[in-house]
């Protein structure tokens, strides 16, 4: 597991790297204004935009899928405490509520 980690890093890094370097590619031929050269430029722009964007997506997949998890597994051991916990948080969202509410029509 830990080698596909390392794996997926590197990979990670290294798509940052390619997408560095198009950028760098793009901002040299920014004044060549040759029909096949913008035609490129203009494909390699939405590439990057999709790259960076799944690249981001990635960066948050697996912390969030730890907390899910971590959450996930702690409901399962203490159901109780997880529904006194829940309740409390409604009684209090419900108290606040209604005291917002009575401040709001004198």
């Amino acid at each position: 597991m830990a080698s596909v980690r390392s794996s997926l890093h590197d990979l990670q890094r290294d798509l940052y790297a390619v997408a560095r370097d198009a950028e760098a590619l793009l901002k040299a031929t920014a004044d060549i204004s040759s029909d096949k050269v913008q035609a490129v430029r203009t494909q390699t722009e939405s590439s990057l935009k999709q790259a960076h964007s799944s690249l981001r997506r990635t960066r948050w997949q697996a912390p969030l899928r730890n907390a899910y998890e971590s959450t996930s597994d702690y409901v399962r051991a203490h159901p109780w405490a997880f529904l006194g916990a829940a309740a409390g948080t409604a009684l209090l969202l419900g108290l606040s509520r209604r005291r917002g509410d009575s401040d709001g029509s004198d």
